[in-house]
């Protein structure tokens, strides 16, 4: 089909694999029958279009449903091995007491993460997006509607989605979250908000993780900060170690601002 992305103004861009420019200006007379991608353009774009039209109209569905039971939704985001599940369970630990918080857990395959987090207060539903064919990389608002009832959403307060591990697909979807958060860690290396910079902008807040191994490892924390700041200027940026629980208490914090009372 092509590449294709969606600009933050909602309109949907291809990038055919078989573009190409040059001038037709001379003279032939062949057959283009087999120049299909010029013909499908139109097409391909009408379709996308339509992609994101259906995702949006059921992203509202879904944060109405979340609104009209009193509930904050967060889409949680991040790479695969960023520590995003190990975050989750240490904040279910600290904040399933003072808040009835409910996890959808996406993931391509299997139910190991949610068993991670099964036991610690919260409800879990779990989706997996494996068709058979690979999964998708990412969780749109069609399958987060789908994974609500196996959530008691009347006594919630807080949902929290954690999407497939991925840097770039879960940005383009709103799944009727309130807001946006990422994990980044320091394993990743300093260049991934300029490499990935649609999911550092679509961002919240970023927890940066694993900072308890930034003695072992060659790496400048000032820097990876100045690389967010470049591509999310307003984005609270929290330099955190689940591992120690290091910084976790601002993230706590944060989380409390907006699950409260508005």
């Amino acid at each position: 089909m092509g590449r294709f992305h969606r600009h933050e103004d909602g309109t949907v861009h291809t990038h055919d694999d078989g573009d190409h420019d040059h001038d037709h200006d001379h003279d032939h007379d062949h057959d283009h029958g087999d120049h299909s991608g010029y013909r499908t353009g139109a097409q391909r774009i009408e379709v996308l279009e339509s992609i994101f039209a259906e995702n949006d109209v059921l992203a509202e569905a879904n944060r109405s449903a979340f609104e009209s039971n009193g509930i904050r939704a967060l889409n949680l985001m991040s790479s695969p091995g960023s520590g995003k599940t190990t975050i989750l369970q240490a904040t279910l630990d600290e904040l399933a007491g003072e808040f009835a918080i409910g996890v959808i857990e996406g993931d391509i395959a299997t139910d190991l993460d949610a068993a991670k987090l099964s036991g610690r207060g919260a409800q879990i539903s779990l989706l997996n997006t494996s068709n058979g064919f690979g999964g998708e990389c990412h969780l749109d608002a069609p399958m987060v509607n789908r994974a609500l009832p196996g959530l008691d959403l009347p006594a919630l307060d807080l949902v929290i989605v954690e999407n497939v591990g991925n840097l770039v697909c879960p940005a383009e979807f709103d799944v009727g979250e309130h807001a946006k958060a990422m994990v980044y860690s320091v394993t990743e290396g300093e260049d991934k908000p300029l490499k990935y910079p649609v999911m550092f902008r679509s961002v919240d807040v970023v927890l940066l993780n694993k900072i308890d191994l930034v003695p072992y490892l060659d790496v400048d924390v000032d820097t990876y900060l100045q690389h967010v700041r470049k591509v999310n200027a307003t984005a609270e940026i929290l330099p955190v170690s689940a591992r120690t629980g290091a910084g976790m208490a601002a993230w706590f914090d944060w989380l409390r601002r907006f699950a409260g009372p508005s």
